[in-house]
């Protein structure tokens, strides 16, 4: 079996949940190839926070995207505005709509399959 690496899994994680927005009608996520670097980066925070919390559910994995946001200047805004720093998911894992919470599920449980 082969072993993947922290940014094969990321990729891996970003396209499961483009294929998740995109049978949710939103269009918005790049694949990995075209995707923005922060956003590359933040995917790879994403795999590293599991790799290092194995125990760590999509709630933890929110809040833990929360703060890498927050600490890049990111605020809450009702649409998502890169220009600006503003996304409608800076808030409470409870308080994000439940494709969201769907989200962060599955971003979690292909880290998790991956490593």
């Amino acid at each position: 079996m082969k072993i993947l690496d922290t940014e094969q899994i990321a990729k891996i994680a970003h396209e499961v949940n483009r294929a998740f927005c995109i049978a949710n009608d939103d269009k918005s996520q790049e694949p990995w190839e075209k995707a923005p670097q922060w956003q590359r980066e933040h995917a790879i925070d994403g795999v590293m926070f599991v790799r290092e919390n194995p125990d760590a559910t999509a709630q933890d994995s929110h809040n833990n995207w929360l703060q890498v946001k927050r600490d890049d200047g990111w605020v809450y805004g009702p649409v998502k505005d890169v220009d600006k720093k503003e996304h409608p998911c800076m808030r409470n894992y409870y308080d994000l709509p439940n494709v969201q919470r769907t989200k962060d599920a599955l971003f979690i449980a292909t880290v998790k399959a991956c490593l």
